[in-house]
């Protein structure tokens, strides 16, 4: 019962991360692309990590399928990598905080997404009934 409460948790914050992004991403575009262009990034890629924030968020959420959910947290994985990786090469450790936190719960969703939901991820831990 726990893992379930820990995996809505989880992916309530996720979720709420790559959203309240994805917002700030839409309504501050500008900002956005000076701030991507100092951690060496194209300013083009804003357009492209709004729709696929919102889109790994739906896949997530709904779990229309178990394949398509994996491959939105292998996604999410390697942009929150990508990102606290790119944040700690530019000596911005206050923009790495998210980032870093943002793998912490993902990774706690991603390990009890089994505990919690009907359809089985194969490439998630599964702990059997009275282990």
């Amino acid at each position: 019962m726990a893992r379930k409460y820990v995996y809505w948790i989880s992916t309530a914050l996720l979720s709420a991360l790559y959203l309240m992004s994805a917002t700030f991403y839409l309504t501050q575009s500008d900002t956005v692309r000076q701030l991507l262009g100092q951690l060496g990034y194209p300013g083009y890629l804003v357009p492209l990590l709004i729709t696929v924030k919102l889109l790994g968020v739906a896949a997530i959420l709904s779990r229309i399928s178990v394949g398509l959910s994996d491959l939105a947290y292998s996604g999410m994985f390697f942009h929150l990598l990508l990102a606290l990786s790119a944040h700690l090469n530019a000596s911005d450790y206050a923009g790495s905080v998210p980032a870093f936190l943002g793998l912490g719960v993902l990774v706690m969703s991603f390990t009890t997404q089994n505990a919690a939901r009907a359809k089985p991820s194969p490439y998630a831990a599964s702990r059997q009934a009275g282990t």
